[in-house]
């Protein structure tokens, strides 16, 4: 099986460094002309899938926008997945799933089992309750070839409270994160498949992210504020392992396909020249 840190570096490397999310907000869905309900969601997810499903690297679906419309809303998500795994797009699932135990398996048997409806490339998780009570998450991914994004550092101005704490050996929390995900992908090439979440506009971190030896992924770029400039004063020399991910800013060009395509090429040509070391 081959793993997701090899599957993720292959398809950056032929489709370039992006992350589209497909989130469709109310006020997206209005301003495509579509109705808020499950048949404008459908269409702005299908009309994302047809544009760009065969040309971006990955393409991430909030998971929580399809969800609002109950069971609908999500075989409208299994649709989306289906489609785009079909189109060559690896599928990370923005869901930031984090519990103990048997439910955290669970989780993982939803979004990572080759089995389930919902099966994806990759999940975003929440080490809230102890990076170690992912472990479950972890197994099922690498048996399966699936990867894991944890949250380290995220865009919300609200985490900082919490992720750049000091723990009692002096470290922050995010920094204890990053540590126990670059133990996780020790020895794994060309990339470990064990992820961490840093936004693109946290400005330095403070955190040492040289050894994690995984995927950055740097959401916060377009509406959040960052541009993809500000990647170089967050990732530093860590620049190769940036996976910047954008969703407004690529889907307000929508509903029009081409137009769509054009935002996220000028999107890739913008990180690829940021993220270019020399």
């Amino acid at each position: 099986m081959e793993s997701f840190g090899a599957r993720l570096h292959r398809a950056v490397r032929e489709r370039g460094p992006l992350c589209v999310g497909i989130d469709p907000h109310p006020a997206l869905l209005a301003r495509w002309g579509l109705a808020d309900d499950v048949d404008g969601l459908n269409r702005f997810a299908r009309t994302v899938v047809d544009a760009l499903g065969d040309r971006v690297a990955v393409v991430k679906p909030q998971s929580a926008f399809f969800e609002r419309f109950g069971s609908h809303g999500v075989a409208v998500l299994e649709s989306t997945i289906r489609q785009l795994r079909e189109r060559g797009a690896l599928v990370l699932l923005d869901v930031k799933r984090g519990d103990i135990g048997s439910t955290v398996h669970a989780y993982a048997s939803a979004y990572l089992d080759p089995s389930s409806p919902m099966h994806v490339d990759a999940v975003t998780a929440s080490p809230f309750l102890g990076v170690g009570s992912l472990a479950p998450m972890f197994e099922l991914a690498a048996e399966h070839g699936g990867g894991v994004f944890v949250l380290a550092l995220t865009s919300n101005p609200e985490g900082a409270t919490v992720q750049r704490a000091v723990t009692a050996d002096g470290r922050t929390v995010a920094q204890t994160v990053i540590d126990e995900i670059a133990q996780l992908n020790a020895g794994a090439e060309p990339l470990g498949s064990i992820g961490a979440v840093v936004g693109a506009t946290v400005g330095e971190t403070g955190c040492d992210l040289s050894a994690m030896n995984g995927p950055l992924l740097a959401p916060g770029l377009g509406a959040q504020g960052a541009t993809a400039a500000d990647l170089r004063v967050v990732f530093g020399s860590s620049l190769p392992a940036v996976l910047p991910s954008y969703s407004r800013e690529v889907l307000g060009a929508g509903p029009d396909p081409d137009a769509l395509r054009v935002a996220a090429d000028r999107a890739v040509t913008d990180c690829q020249a940021a993220l270019t070391t020399s």
